[in-house]
């Protein structure tokens, strides 16, 4: 890769360390600063050479010799301390030189450590958390209409994309088994008995019976007709007319009276019957195993039934729709109340936070758990994530990236070498000539 590549160049070879924005940048300026601490090397060998040359003749120059041979061996020191972090000095093998790219995953394995002992510890992901208030921050956030309005409409966004992606028929058939296993698991028999046991209880099944009273004496003063036809097709055909009518009209009379009579009497024998009745049938749901055998087959029956599988497809049809219109729909536009609403919620939910210093120090005490669990939970995988990705890193590439980022702060260490190494030699000079 080009010392100026970047992430937008193409696809990140997994093997290289990640490429660098500005790295041509950086690599002018890395040379530009060893060429600096190249050149006052260099010149301070120059001047040690002519001091050399000219020290018998002018005495004076001693100090000055003094001070290029010291800068000198300085800056030579310090190029070799420098040059043996990446590579080997003059590509000699010198012992414990170039040891970025020689010891690469011990720095990676180092550096995952680190992190996880320092920067992932409960102590400073703790305070950092707490200081900074996530429940009150994300409660005055949400609280802002506006922003209440984004959230839900990426929520249904998101769900509405997430719909589009799964398929039809696999949803519609997991529904349905969700449904038919929830419903098998259920005993229908016993349900059914706990429910007329608690109508029964409160009399709440009499005005059942009163209203199928009252349907009963509706259907009679509207079906008379079809009573009298009944009549006459079940008489003997000699039966006189008139006394098919009389017949008729005792029936018709009789009926009424006796639904009146049930109905304006609550202690009516056939409502006592019927109290028998409902609480024999509520008993034999609950106990009788005929009975809940019955309602069980009852119930295979109906989950057998293709109308289970078109219910299952109508509501993840409704729902896939629903989610889309959500997703779709403009805020300020005639049938957005749905979102509105979620709108509205998410509103009054940050008020209610920030309106409760309780609720929020909750909050912030739900978020802060949650962010330690993770962490104590996966710190020792950041840790291992850190070290496997060192490791597969091409040791030329990393240990090249590396001095690129640092390499030109390095080159201060050659140059301030040499000067102190010169200033050091001038003073060790100075003192000779005095105590000598």
């Amino acid at each position: 890769m080009s010392p100026g590549a970047s992430a937008a160049d193409g696809p990140h070879d997994p093997r290289l360390p990640p490429p660098i924005a500005d790295e041509a940048e950086k690599q002018q300026a890395l040379e530009r600063m060893q060429r600096r601490a190249t050149g006052l090397l260099v010149g301070a060998a120059g001047l040690f050479v002519a001091t050399r040359v000219y020290e018998a003749r002018y005495p004076g120059l001693g100090y000055v010799r003094a001070f290029a041979e010291a800068a000198m061996v300085g800056g030579l020191a310090d190029w070799f301390a420098v040059t043996a972090l990446f590579r080997r000095p003059l590509g000699l093998p010198i012992p414990h030189t170039a040891i970025v790219p020689t010891r690469k995953d011990r720095i990676g394995r180092s550096l995952g450590l680190f992190v996880q002992r320092n920067f992932l510890s409960r102590e400073v992901v703790g305070a950092k958390i707490s200081a900074a208030r996530v429940g009150e921050r994300a409660a005055r956030w949400i609280a802002d209409p506006a922003h209440a309005r984004t959230v839900a409409r990426q929520v249904a966004a998101g769900l509405s994309g997430a719909a589009e992606v799964l398929r039809d028929e696999e949803v519609q058939g997991f529904v349905e088994r969700s449904l038919v296993t929830r419903a098998r698991k259920v005993q229908v028999a016993p349900l059914l008995g706990k429910v007329l046991t608690l109508l029964t209880a409160d009399g709440r099944h009499q005005e059942l019976l009163d209203e199928a009273l009252r349907l009963a004496s509706r259907f009679v003063a509207e079906n008379e007709l079809l009573i009298r036809d009944r009549i006459a097709a079940e008489a003997p055909w000699w039966m006189p007319g008139a006394v098919e009518d009389r017949i008729h009209d005792k029936v018709v009379a009789a009926l009424d009276r006796t639904l009146s009579e049930v109905a304006a009497d609550p202690a009516h024998p056939l409502r006592e019957r019927f109290d028998d009745a409902v609480r024999t049938f509520a008993d034999k749901l609950r106990t009788s195993p005929e009975t809940i055998a019955r309602a069980e087959g009852i119930k295979e029956d109906m989950l057998a039934h293709p109308a289970v599988r078109e219910y299952a497809g109508t509501v993840w049809s409704d729902v896939k729709g629903a989610l889309g219109r959500y997703a779709n729909v403009d805020p300020d536009a005639e049938g957005s109340g749905a979102l509105a609403a979620v709108e509205r919620g998410l509103v009054s939910m940050g008020n209610a936070v920030l309106a409760d210093p309780a609720l929020t120090a909750k909050v912030d005490a739900w978020v802060l758990e949650a962010t330690l669990f993770v962490v104590e939970q996966y710190r020792s995988e950041v840790s291992a994530l850190i070290e496997s990705t060192v490791a597969g890193w091409d040791a030329d590439a990393t240990s090249r990236r590396i001095e690129i980022q640092i390499g030109r702060d390095l080159q201060f260490i050659r140059i301030n070498g040499t000067l102190v190494g010169g200033l050091v030699g001038l003073g060790l000079y100075v003192l000779g000539k005095f105590v000598g």
